[in-house]
């Protein structure tokens, strides 16, 4: 075989060995793009019933024709709660369709009937079925409310004597994040920032500091807050004083006390979750160096400060709180 010839042989057996085959093609087969779509399996759940609280899940399935992005929605019929799954592929399965009772968009769920339906992105078919939740999901952590029936009696507060001031807990189920009740704190002070303030001291349960991790990098401070659509002048305030040397009290002089400020302006309700380790020192709003070790330690926390603030010339204002929690490792997974 001449040269040349030998040289082309070789170069053509190169690029036949480099094809790939049919199933090896890369991007979106020909029946994903071109192919009919149709419902192989309905859409069915794993169970009828489904208890979070005893560590239950419930899994949904069905088939399709081809590979699609679609989209499955768990609605709360009390509650209003949503939970949104999605995914690309012909087959929904545990893999990809399992629900352990969180939540896409507050409020949380209620012990409720759901309603469950599979929508497809380029389709019109919709899929439904439905759930009935006879447990709430449970959150671990260190619970400081949910808001539920009365206050904590070691809890302390103070309301200024403006126009409409409201201050308390409020059991109302179509406007709680999470259960019935939530905490409610609004009024109008043409004089002061200070409309009114919610301490809850490490005492009211049943210890001088709260037990909680000393490394700030685990531990999480998570609240629901809920701002009306129509006010944007709120401000909340929430303060975590440390008692930095073990006397048992917290001294404004030479001890640290760390903050968030928050300024109300997300409508509806809205999740805050800030690692401790992020907390700043803050004087008037701005930060500023801590009078103590300069050590964030939550293990030496002796109260958390709930201040609700706002401009006195802005008018009335008007916040709600719900599901305050210390969580370590992660921030609440609602």
């Amino acid at each position: 075989m001449k040269l040349r010839n030998l040289i082309t042989w070789m170069a053509c057996v190169v690029v036949l060995a480099g094809c790939k085959t049919d199933d090896e093609f890369d991007g979106p087969s020909l029946n994903d793009l071109y192919g009919a779509f149709s419902i192989v399996t309905p859409l069915e759940t794993s169970a009828d019933t489904v208890d979070f609280s005893a560590g239950e899940t419930v899994n949904f399935t069905a088939a399709f024709s081809k590979n699609v992005s679609w989209k499955l929605e768990i609605k709360g019929l009390q509650s209003g709660a949503v939970k949104e799954i999605t995914g690309f592929s012909n087959l929904l399965d545990a893999n990809n369709a399992l629900w352990t009772g969180t939540t896409t968009k507050l409020p949380f769920f209620k012990v409720e009937d759901c309603a469950v339906q599979l929508t497809f992105e380029a389709e019109s078919d919709t899929l439904s079925d439905t759930l009935f939740v006879s447990g709430t999901r449970t959150y671990p952590g260190l619970l400081l409310g949910d808001f539920e029936g009365t206050a904590n009696p070691g809890w302390t507060s103070f309301v200024q004597s403006g126009a409409d001031m409201s201050f308390g807990i409020q059991t109302n189920s179509a406007g709680a994040a999470q259960g019935n009740g939530y905490f409610d704190i609004g009024g109008a002070v043409d004089w002061d920032y200070l409309i009114a303030y919610l301490y809850m001291p490490a005492t009211a349960y049943g210890a001088p500091t709260f037990n909680l991790s000393s490394n700030p990098e685990e531990v999480y401070f998570n609240t629901l807050l809920f701002k009306p659509e129509s006010l944007n002048n709120g401000i909340m305030l929430f303060q975590f004083p440390e008692d930095d040397n073990g006397d048992g009290v917290f001294t404004a002089a030479n001890e640290d006390m760390y903050a968030i400020e928050v300024q109300m302006n997300q409508n509806n309700w809205s999740q805050l979750s800030v690692k401790y380790s992020e907390l700043q020192s803050l004087v008037n709003g701005q930060p500023a160096a801590p009078n103590g070790n300069g050590v964030r330690e939550p293990n030496k926390l002796t109260q958390v400060n709930i201040l609700f603030l706002a401009n006195p010339a802005s008018g009335y204002a008007n916040a709600r709180l719900d599901y305050m929690i210390f969580t370590e490792g992660e921030a609440l997974q609602p």
